[in-house]
């Protein structure tokens, strides 16, 4: 698998791409993280043609589960996760990649 990659590798990439000014990469791309975050705090879902789609589900409260770092026993509230389904071009990218 191949190496992970963070905000500042994701501007590198951009930067080489379109030699556009880094300080403007980053806030474009930071502007974009922040956007992302709001909006699914609102409750609303994300749909990013060609890309995937983020939504948010529910997830049911449990009692009586352990934490894992702890051993204790604990009661969980019901909260929300993000689920990122990808979109038709993604999938068939990724079916291309060789393992």
């Amino acid at each position: 698998m191949a190496q992970k990659k963070n905000k500042s590798d994701l501007v590198e990439g951009i930067y080489q791409n379109t030699n556009l000014p880094r300080k403007e990469i980053l806030a474009v791309v930071e502007g974009l993280f922040e956007e992302i975050k709001d909006t699914l705090c609102s409750g609303s879902s994300i749909e990013l043609r060609n890309f995937g789609i983020f939504e948010l589900r529910v997830r049911k409260a449990r009692h009586n589960c352990r934490n894992l770092r702890t051993g204790e026993l604990v009661d969980m509230d019901s909260h929300y996760d993000i689920v990122f389904k990808p979109g038709k071009d993604l999938k068939e990218k990724l079916w291309k990649v060789k393992v």
